[in-house]
């Protein structure tokens, strides 16, 4: 599996949310969800694109590969289960769960996100 930086990572993910309802994300609309610039997505699709992990026409919409897919959905499940943990078993408000979410969604382990995964299953508040 490609190994990423942590901010090709959060593009990828960018790239798979928006583009979850079938078809593909717009440069400019993941430049906004990011907060950056189209000019920084615009490279960040070009490295995406040399890994294999997107396709992407010139001014035209991006697609996930599915070796693309397959790990912007793994990344996007860390999130979703740390932002979980965080809300639900932690008490933490929904925006500082996001924000810590996405900073340690990059270096958990799978081990450590099953474990949570299946404690939230048996947790009850």
């Amino acid at each position: 599996m490609t190994k990423l930086t942590f901010t090709m990572e959060n593009y990828l993910e960018a790239v798979y949310e928006l583009s979850e309802k079938g078809s593909g994300a717009r440069l400019s609309d993941i430049a906004e969800r990011l907060s950056v610039t189209k000019a920084s997505t615009n490279r960040a699709m070009a490295t995406l694109s040399e890994k294999g992990l997107i396709t992407n026409e010139k001014y035209g919409e991006i697609f996930l590969t599915p070796e693309g897919r397959k790990l912007a959905k793994l990344t996007s499940n860390k999130h979703r289960i740390l932002e979980k943990f965080f809300t639900q078993v932690l008490k933490l408000n929904a925006d500082t769960a996001g924000v810590d979410a996405c900073a340690i969604e990059h270096v958990i382990s799978n081990d450590s996100i099953q474990a949570m995964e299946k404690f939230l299953r048996n947790y009850k508040e």
